[in-house]
């Protein structure tokens, strides 16, 4: 499995977009994107990339929530690469409702789709076992002090994280986080669990 962080846009508010592709860009890979940014930017860099003959450029798109800085970019991929969408949200450019624990293929490894609702209620994460790795879109890891208040909800989806084998986090915004996943989601955790929680 192979990711690619495509680059960002240049004078527009955008989310991070993510290429997985298979290690040897075989037939049967699914070159997946998460998440679609905010317009067609991303789509030159995309046909710059060896994504594989005789295949699509782009077989699906995941989404992880539908603000629009993730989202409104499918209005020009759809056309351009006619992927499969998949999203908890409904709305007419998602062809696949998503469902918490679904498994689809990305590149060529198994993928989880959790329901993650913190940052919005559509939320969802992309979980890659064999890699440990998580696509987590805008859930909040990095938060202030123990004077904060958290939902219920978002404790509970830290929860739900905190029990995977995470190493690496690819977050809507921001820089990966490489090698403690797993010790920042704790870290996180610990620090809601210590605050107070409404419903």
């Amino acid at each position: 499995m192979r990711i690619f962080t495509l680059p960002m846009h240049t004078h527009k508010y955008s989310s991070n977009v993510y290429l997985i592709l298979g290690d040897w860009n075989k037939l049967e890979d699914q070159n997946t994107l998460i998440d679609a940014g905010v317009d067609d930017f991303i789509i030159n860099h995309i046909e710059q990339l060896p994504t594989g003959v005789g295949k699509k450029k782009v077989s699906q798109v995941i989404i992880t929530h539908e603000h629009f800085d993730h989202f409104a970019g499918l209005k020009f991929l759809k056309p351009k690469y006619k992927p499969i969408v998949y999203g908890n949200t409904k709305n007419d450019l998602v062809d696949v409702q998503v469902t918490d624990g679904m498994k689809v293929v990305v590149g060529d490894r198994e993928a989880i789709l959790y329901f993650t609702p913190g940052h919005s209620h559509d939320s969802i994460s992309v979980y890659i076992p064999s890699e440990g790795v998580i696509f987590t879109g805008d859930l909040p890891l990095s938060l202030g002090g123990k004077g904060d208040t958290f939902t219920l909800t978002y404790l509970n989806t830290l929860r739900k994280l905190s029990q995977l084998d995470i190493r690496d986090i690819y977050p809507g915004h921001g820089k990966p986080i490489f090698g403690n996943g797993l010790e920042v989601i704790k870290r996180t955790l610990n620090l809601v669990e210590g605050a107070k929680i409404i419903e």
